[in-house]
């Protein structure tokens, strides 16, 4: 089992930035494909960006340019880091976890919630115009 534990939401201006982070236990996430989603109220959770093992990545094309994810092996976290953030990136966010294979797999199987296997709590984030 793997425990992910998001943090780093909050509020923020429009243009700003924030960094989110996944902090796992229970395992290490060094053979996982971590992914992160986000969901605004009334709406489907939506794909944001993955990392495999190796840290090749994917994102939205709605965040594309603005968004990073990276992953920190050493300390089992994985972050997302948010610029120029818009009114529209209001959601909470939430981070998965899946066998690596997952970050190789077809577009709509990675970009997938019904995928990961594990999920955190989320964070919420707040962008105000």
């Amino acid at each position: 089992q793997v425990q992910l534990v998001e943090s780093g939401g909050g509020l923020v201006q429009a243009g700003g930035s924030l960094t989110l982070s996944c902090a796992a236990s229970g395992r290490t996430i060094s053979s996982y494909c971590m992914g992160w989603f986000r969901q605004a109220p009334g709406k489907e959770r939506e794909f944001v960006a993955t990392i495999s093992r190796s840290g090749r990545t994917s994102y939205a094309d709605s965040v594309k340019g603005r968004f990073t994810i990276v992953r920190d092996n050493a300390k089992n976290t994985v972050y997302l880091l948010m610029n120029s953030l818009k009114p529209e990136d209001t959601a909470g966010y939430y981070c998965a976890a899946d066998p690596d294979t997952t970050c190789y797999s077809p577009r709509a199987v990675y970009a997938s919630p019904m995928t990961y296997d594990y999920w955190g709590h989320g964070t919420q984030v707040t962008v105000s115009s």
